[in-house]
């Protein structure tokens, strides 16, 4: 059976908020992990003018792979190729070693595709604005302040695809900055 772009979105954030169930953010309050992937699909939803619900889908499920082993063939099978494969630009390789992986996305961001670059964009707002908000308790304000640089470092090559998503990441980042000064 068909389904219409707003049925393939509603699948998707469904079925995200199961592949997710259990997943939590790094914070105090222990967010549920769905609202992240919400949040960066509503931000790429802003950014397109809601005219790409693929990349929408593929926001939603960004983090399934990664997260939640899930395959890229199980994404491709439920969801087709585009968004598996958007899913996978985006996706680091959690075999390598962090520091490695962190290195790669800075490296890498410039060579995506544009509909990746506002993918990872929306993504960079929502981690970074979340450290704001509710930063990990075992992090110190160095590495609070760490992170939002390495955001602006990986930003630095994703801004072209979006001006206006890399201006709201800046936003973000200069309001970590200040409360984190605050601290």
């Amino acid at each position: 059976m068909d389904r219409s772009p707003l049925q393939a979105v509603m699948e998707a954030a469904s079925t995200a908020a199961d592949w997710h169930a259990k997943q939590r953010r790094k914070g105090t309050a222990g967010e549920p992990y769905i609202n992240h992937l919400l949040e960066v699909a509503t931000l790429v939803a802003e950014a397109t003018g809601g005219n790409d619900p693929n990349l929408v889908i593929a926001a939603l499920l960004h983090d399934a792979i990664e997260d939640q082993d899930i395959t890229l063939a199980a994404i491709s099978e439920k969801f087709g190729g585009d968004i598996a494969s958007l899913v996978q630009e985006v996706s680091d390789d959690k075999s390598l070693p962090q520091a490695v992986r962190k290195r790669l996305q800075v490296d890498e961001a410039p060579k995506k595709s544009k509909r990746a670059k506002i993918l990872k964009l929306a993504d960079k707002i929502s981690n970074v604005a979340a450290i704001g908000r509710d930063p990990p308790p075992d992090w110190s304000v160095e590495r609070q302040r760490q992170y939002v640089q390495w955001g602006r470092d990986v930003v630095a090559g994703l801004r072209d695809a979006a001006p206006e998503l890399a201006a709201r990441f800046e936003a973000a980042a200069a309001e970590v900055e200040h409360l984190i000064d605050g601290r």
